[in-house]
């Protein structure tokens, strides 16, 4: 169940990809009032084939008892292309107790093809996305000001080698209270499949704060009780931002 949860949940960390300096956010992963594990996130600008990108380098990690039990210690990275925002290239290296699996793949969404070191050669659904890049394809191809409640969109997306469709849908505007302030927030769920963890398929709830484009807060309904993903920090170039 660890897996899982740090999986979602490192699918949902978007945030605004039009950043030029280097931003890390860090949150805490909380079970009820125990804390249980940390994900932090890197953006910075780079280049790839001759072309300007940003590079996304995401950690999951198990703290605690939770560590001691299942020992989760995952990095994800996505560089995608800066003009078009999709993904040129993903490494995914996971540690989840006795389990192993490293990949990187390339993609060329100029024939719709991608080549995976586990799997070679494959064509893909046009635009294809990763798990990283989904949620900040849909904030650069949706600006907010012109979603209504409900409006949604679905991406074919890639995690583990299989493609899947995944749906966001925006839902509201609300302000929460963070550790970093009272944040103004824009509210999406993702739609994943049900199952024996989530209560209801459309069972997470996205926070993004509407002045950054960045995640602030993330609540998945789970069957035995919420899981939650509270910022902890931001800072951009070193320097830990107070407010938003």
């Amino acid at each position: 169940m660890n897996r899982f949860l740090l999986i979602i949940l490192l699918l949902f960390l978007g945030v605004n990809s039009a950043f030029t300096k280097e931003v890390q956010i860090k949150f805490n992963l909380k079970f009820g009032f125990v804390k249980g594990g940390e994900a932090e996130m890197f953006i910075s600008d780079t280049t790839f084939n001759g072309r300007l990108a940003i590079h996304y380098h995401v950690v999951g990690k198990t703290t605690g008892l939770a560590n001691t039990l299942y020992g989760v210690y995952d990095i994800y990275e996505t560089t995608v292309d800066a003009e078009t925002h999709l993904p040129v290239k993903t490494i995914r290296n996971v540690k989840e107790g006795s389990y192993r699996r490293y990949n990187e793949t390339l993609f060329y969404h100029d024939v719709d093809s991608i080549n995976s070191q586990r799997s070679g050669w494959r064509e893909v659904p046009h635009n294809l996305v990763d798990i990283i890049s989904v949620f900040f394809y849909f904030i650069h191809n949706n600006p907010f000001e012109n979603l209504s409640s409900g409006d949604g969109v679905v991406y074919p997306t890639i995690n583990a080698d299989k493609i899947s469709d995944v749906s966001i849908t925006y839902l509201r505007e609300e302000t929460i209270k963070t550790d970093i302030g009272t944040v103004n927030c824009y509210v999406l769920t993702p739609t994943v499949r049900k199952g024996r963890v989530l209560e209801r398929s459309d069972g997470i709830k996205f926070y993004i704060s509407k002045e950054e484009k960045i995640p602030v807060y993330v609540e998945f309904e789970m069957r035995v009780g919420a899981l939650k993903a509270v910022i902890k920090s931001y800072k951009i170039d070193g320097v830990e931002q107070k407010s938003m």
